[in-house]
């Protein structure tokens, strides 16, 4: 599949200029076509063929199976979420925290990164430490500092606000030299840049499938590596988090991922989330990013020095300087071009995407 068929599939960029899929991605017809017709045979098929819980759950692995493939992990790492905030609150919430155990989060964080740990600073009595960065850049002797007593570090892989990439494997190389567990933050990065849990190294990596992967709302993943999994204690439970061939009395955790997956839930999401997987992978990363790369470049040179984000390509995420963000964003939506404003910096924010064209770059530089 090359981006002009892929354009050609997705209804909403037929009404408006679309430069906003880093807030939420407009869906090509053959996601939703592979969610509705699931829903179809879930419940028109399946209760008198192979039944509702065996077609369910049979989704429910190929889903992860293919989201496990996309990012690095086995299947066994990746527990299905319906956002990016529900994995990390599942390992914020699992591990048996101490008063004066020091949390470490970037200032880049989206509330998804910063909410959890003040509510367990509430709870528990935990220390959140905020590491400071220059336009999305870390300073690895601030780093070291940072982490050097701390039990977590909470971060993203693509900054939300300055569209920077963070060097995620230095940086868990840091943290793990001090004895630092990392969570990931990397709702900005499947389906724009590659992601490979492996290389990173990560403890636990957060996700999901409705912004840069095309997909619906409620499609998440969290990777756990094995490794780390014992020291997480989940205070939840259901049916679907147990190992249901364990013996012995009482109930013992699914030995892996899994035991964040509690029950019964809407299964069409991750039904699209596995079909994203298989466009983005039809497509081809490198394209994506080829894609994304030329056309933020073209941007970029039509904003001059109004530009906030690093003039050299490494997201499809491009910050500019407005004299009146929102007022701005509002008038674009008026006129058919979707961008959004941003609290902090306050400013406008713009999303490139594989599906975009050279005309969606000039329509907007024309209408600023």
């Amino acid at each position: 599949m090359d981006p002009e068929t892929l354009r050609a599939d997705i209804p909403a960029v037929e009404e408006c200029v679309y430069l906003n899929t880093g807030a939420s991605g407009p869906s090509p017809r053959r996601i939703v076509d592979a969610v509705t017709d699931f829903q179809r045979r879930h419940k028109f098929d399946a209760p008198c063929g192979d039944g509702m819980y065996q077609v369910a759950m049979d989704e429910r692995e190929r889903a992860r199976e293919a989201i496990a493939g996309f990012v690095g992990a086995d299947p066994g790492e990746i527990a299905l979420t319906r956002n990016t905030v529900e994995g990390i609150n599942h390992v914020a919430t699992s591990i048996d925290w101490e008063p004066g155990d020091v949390v470490v989060r970037t200032d880049l964080e989206h509330p998804a990164g910063e909410l959890p740990w003040e509510r367990l600073a509430d709870l528990h009595g935990i220390e959140v430490r905020e590491l400071a960065t220059d336009r999305g850049r870390l300073d690895h002797d601030a780093l070291k500092e940072a982490v050097a007593d701390a039990r977590l570090l909470c971060l993203s892989s693509l900054s939300w606000n300055y569209g920077t990439r963070l060097p995620i494997g230095e940086v868990v190389d840091i943290a793990h030299d001090a004895g630092t567990k990392v969570l990931v933050d990397a709702v900005q990065s499947p389906g724009q840049v590659p992601v490979d849990v492996t290389e990173w190294g990560a403890d636990f990596v957060a996700g999901s499938g409705h912004k840069w992967l095309l997909g619906a709302w409620g499609s998440g993943f969290l990777y756990v590596d094995s490794e780390a999994l014992d020291d997480l204690h989940p205070r939840r439970i259901g049916y679907f988090s147990i190992d249901r061939e364990a013996d012995g009395e009482g109930y013992t955790y699914a030995p892996d991922a899994s035991r964040f997956e509690l029950g019964t839930t809407a299964l069409g999401p991750y039904v699209g989330l596995a079909e994203s997987v298989a466009v983005f992978e039809e497509i081809g990363i490198g394209t994506v990013q080829s894609r994304i790369e030329q056309l933020t470049d073209r941007l970029k040179e039509g904003l001059d020095d109004r530009l906030l984000s690093p003039r050299e390509y490494e997201s499809g995420l491009v910050t500019f300087e407005a004299e009146e963000p929102d007022a701005l964003a509002e008038r674009l939506a008026d006129s058919g071009i979707r961008i959004r404003s941003i609290p902090d910096p306050h400013a406008c924010r713009v999303s490139v995407h594989v599906f975009n064209t050279a005309s969606d770059i000039d329509r907007l530089l024309d209408a600023l």
